[in-house]
């Protein structure tokens, strides 16, 4: 299940420069994000999907599934990790 935190970012990741091809690890998938947030903020990544889908629906679609894949994969040790000291 998404949260609004993956959306979120799954947005900013399709934003950003990052590439399939370049096969990311998780730490560049979250530097990408940060600095995709940080250039554009959530309405400008939100407005860049929406642009890309409108022209290339597609090729938006993969992209956005692979963002949320990769999204979950890069976050996933993170939440597993503060979840852990949470106590």
């Amino acid at each position: 299940m998404d949260t609004t935190f993956d959306t979120v970012r799954a947005e900013a990741l399709f934003a950003s420069v990052l590439q399939v091809s370049q096969e990311p690890t998780p730490l560049q998938v979250r530097g990408a994000v940060t600095s995709t947030l940080r250039r554009y903020g959530v309405n400008g990544c939100v407005g860049r999907v929406a642009g890309e889908f409108g022209e290339h629906p597609e090729t938006a679609a993969r992209r956005m599934s692979w963002a949320l894949q990769m999204v979950r994969e890069a976050y996933e040790d993170l939440a597993a990790h503060d979840f852990a000291y949470a106590g």
